[in-house]
């Protein structure tokens, strides 16, 4: 599943090609996605973006009247393309532009999403009930300490909450533990403020990392497959289960927790 560094990069990636571009036509070859697609999405025809950003794994196009809320889902792509490229199986939402390009998502899984928010406004509470965004202002020393006061999941678990915090997903929540040197399995509640403000400054600096590599890597949402990410990165324990820590030599360890894969160093990470 994309992570809040793949959204963004798309983001950044297809900014410059739809920006201050008129709708010129709304094409829903399958609305059943993860909600139906309704049908007031037509009513972006005619009008402008004047904006492109992103909330938690979000995209949002806005315009004066509304806003167009993209999700990819666990597989979905979003790639900028001439209106006229020939339809692939799975492209189930086109956003076409007066300028002869076209917005063009595909979902094999169909477990994305793609709504209208009329006059800018997040009926459904997809957005208010997000906690804050990593790389903001709002998220501050002390912040994870006092949420995770008498919480007794474990660390990684609480990170992976969308109320807690957006967009620390699973491979930037292994890393992330790692270089702050906690056990995923750690309960949060037994966390001291020190160590928590020293894991906010980490997941900052991995998501920053993150967004940068994946702007080096994929410069141009025109290219074949549109796919934001994985990025080119040296992950130093997320997929290494088995390996060498690139610190300590001690071979790195896997436990399953809500379903997915925690690596760890069992000499590095303390709880």
């Amino acid at each position: 599943m994309p992570e809040l560094p793949e959204v963004e990069v798309c983001r950044q990636g297809i900014s410059p090609h739809i920006l201050k571009q008129t709708v010129s036509q709304v094409v829903v070859r399958n609305a059943k996605l993860r909600w139906p697609i309704p049908e007031t999405v037509q009513s972006m025809i005619g009008h402008s973006v004047h904006a492109v950003e992103r909330r938690s794994k979000y995209l949002l196009i806005k315009f004066s009247h509304g806003t167009l809320v993209l999700h990819l889902g666990m597989s979905g792509t979003i790639r900028v393309i001439e209106a006229d490229t020939p339809i692939a199986k799975h492209d189930h939402f086109d956003l076409v532009f007066a300028h002869g390009k076209a917005l063009r998502l595909n979902d094999p899984r169909r477990f994305g999403a793609v709504l209208w928010f009329k006059d800018n406004i997040d009926e459904r509470g997809l957005l208010s009930k997000l906690g804050p965004e990593p790389l903001s202002d709002d998220f501050t020393y002390g912040y994870l300490f006092t949420k995770a006061q008498n919480r007794k999941v474990p660390i990684k678990t609480f990170l992976m909450s969308n109320p807690v915090v957006v967009g620390v997903g699973n491979i930037y929540a292994n890393e992330a533990l790692f270089k702050a040197g906690i056990l995923p399995t750690a309960l949060a509640g037994t966390i001291s403020a020190a160590r928590f403000d020293k894991l906010t400054d980490i997941i900052k600096q991995v998501l920053t990392a993150a967004i940068a590599q994946g702007g080096t890597t994929l410069k141009d949402f025109t290219q074949a497959d549109g796919r934001p990410g994985y990025f080119a990165q040296e992950l130093l324990v997320y997929g290494r289960a088995g390996k060498q820590c690139n610190s300590c030599q001690t071979i790195l360890e896997e436990v399953r927790q809500s379903n997915r894969s925690s690596v760890f160093c069992p000499n590095c990470q303390t709880d």
